[in-house]
């Protein structure tokens, strides 16, 4: 409604392992909150120890929402996950709560707060086309194709960024009309909510050791248990949920196609390259307050406070 007072959200984000939960827990805890999942694996039942859930303590602590609603081979778009966080951010707020949004998936986050542009739908034998095409000449050609027709978004997108390249020169196809241009008509769309984003960043040494750590973490907690577990419940390794980090891994292992301990290697570096692209992804978004985490804490709380006030 016109005029109406947008509900205000604080947004706890940041690469994986930079200790999200916890922060968030501990603010809901101070303020009267709730916390809504923005993890695009999290979402997924009987997937816990390997996506890094928050412990049994933490949900204790505080309600928790969004967490474990589909079946691991069920889809779940960044449009469900609007859906879903509006009808919850909506009733925490008509309870009188405080609304945490925790979580490390830019595109969940970014749907949240600026909505979904409005785009054609995928075209399978464009898609393909292209694809042929990147396989016969390389990304590189895709990348030289959309100079041509979206000079902007052809700066924005890495040369190798084979999938975006493809996504970018479909719409383009589709629509007659470059993304960037969509996509800068859609940035002027109506906020959704009334939003406070705390990013949380420390040295890069600091991050990998805690990536390492939780991954031996993770292993001590019955990981590989986890996935075998999914497979005997009928969850096959080809599923888009088990091609993610860590699952993809230890399904290999349990083919007998690596050994644990390379896969356990596997899983530790690439997290790292995970992070790395999760902070190259935020480091766009210039609505972010990074804050070096855990040293400053009580800088979090005190620009919590000044929000919520």
């Amino acid at each position: 409604m016109p005029g109406e007072r947008k509900i205000k959200i604080i947004i706890v984000q940041g690469p994986t392992a930079s200790g999200k939960s916890e922060l968030a827990v501990r603010l809901a805890e101070q303020f009267s909150g709730e916390i809504v999942n923005a993890d695009s694996m999290q979402v997924y039942r009987f997937m816990d120890i390997g996506t890094a859930k928050p412990s049994p303590d933490q949900l204790r602590r505080v309600p928790h929402h969004l967490l474990g609603i589909v079946n691991p081979d069920q889809t779940f778009s960044a449009a469900d996950f609007c859906r879903e966080a509006e009808k919850v951010i909506q009733d925490i707020s008509r309870r009188g709560k405080r609304v945490i949004v925790c979580g490390g998936t830019g595109l969940y986050i970014r749907a949240l707060t600026k909505g979904l542009m409005d785009s054609p739908p995928v075209d399978d034998a464009l898609r393909n086309e292209l694809k042929v095409l990147a396989g016969r000449e390389g990304s590189v050609e895709l990348h030289r194709r959309l100079a041509e027709v979206d000079p902007l978004a052809a700066e924005r997108i890495h040369p190798n960024d084979q999938f975006r390249l493809i996504r970018a020169l479909e719409v383009f196809h589709l629509t007659g009309r470059p993304i960037s241009a969509l996509r800068e008509e859609h940035r002027f769309g109506t906020l959704r909510y009334d939003y406070c984003k705390i990013g949380l960043t420390m040295n890069r040494e600091s991050l990998y050791r805690n990536i390492d750590n939780r991954v031996d973490l993770m292993v001590r907690h019955g990981f590989l248990e986890e996935v075998q577990a999914l497979l005997d419940a009928g969850y096959p390794c080809g599923l888009k949920s088990m091609r993610s980090l860590g699952y993809r891994h230890l399904c290999n292992y349990l083919q007998g196609l690596s050994t644990l301990d390379d896969a356990l290697q596997l899983i530790k570096r690439d997290t790292r390259r995970y992070a790395k692209r999760q902070l190259t992804w935020f480091n766009q978004d210039q609505e972010i307050k990074w804050i070096e985490y855990p040293e400053n804490v009580a800088m979090i709380e005190h620009i919590a406070h000044d929000y919520f006030d």
